[in-house]
């Protein structure tokens, strides 16, 4: 549950985020953290799990920290204002002293997005315009659950800055988010072109031993 002196609602979300981790339990659970966004639990829960996809981290892990995206943005594409997560995964638990060990840096690059965001391009932000965000970060979330050496960063990314636009109302954040989605899609494309060209200059030379 939220602290008592912390107002959920008007607290900036880098603030609320300090105030989480830093709370005496050892152990927070998912559903304590949707709890403790408040309104804001949907834009807020897809910026900490694209937040924590954008961390260097061992081989697989973001399959298991995108398979709440996979879960939550499909919601935001249906139009749903609260998020819903299944109770086996609202139970599920983080340790505050791994929070407190890898926040510093998200926080750091959130407070100054906070700092210079602000309501604009508010039209962005209609039933339309929060679907296609939904559809944008479901796509991003299905390339986050894959096993795809160092191509979590740019994915997570784009969801987290979509995400704080969301949060924030802030349309110069969505459009950056969406440019950023579309430099994930090429580097992607790029990638697997390499891989593929490379596999068949591999097969031909076999071939031809």
């Amino acid at each position: 549950m939220s602290s008592p002196s912390v107002d959920p609602v008007h607290l900036p979300l880098s603030a609320l985020l300090r105030d989480i981790a830093d709370r005496p339990a050892p152990t927070l659970s998912i559903g304590e953290l949707m709890e403790s966004f408040g309104p804001r639990a949907m834009g807020a829960l897809l910026l900490v799990f694209g937040l924590i996809c954008t961390l260097p981290l061992p081989p697989g892990s973001t399959t298991v920290f995108g398979a709440p995206l996979l879960l939550l943005a499909p919601q935001l594409l249906l139009g749903s204002g609260a998020p819903w997560l299944p109770a086996r995964l609202r139970a599920r638990t983080l340790q505050r002293a791994q929070l407190r060990k890898a926040l510093p840096g998200p926080l750091r690059w959130l407070e100054r997005a906070e700092a210079l965001s602000r309501p604009r391009l508010i039209f962005l932000f209609g039933p339309v315009g929060v679907r296609m965000m939904g559809l944008v970060c479901t796509v991003l979330a299905l390339v986050l659950i894959l096993p795809i050496p160092l191509g979590n960063m740019l994915p997570g990314a784009a969801v987290s800055v979509l995400a704080l636009a969301l949060v924030q109302r802030d349309g110069l954040l969505a459009l950056a988010g969406y440019a950023l989605a579309a430099l994930s899609a090429g580097v992607l494309m790029l990638a697997f072109d390499i891989i593929v060209h490379a596999a068949g200059q591999l097969i031909g030379a076999l071939s031809a031993a």
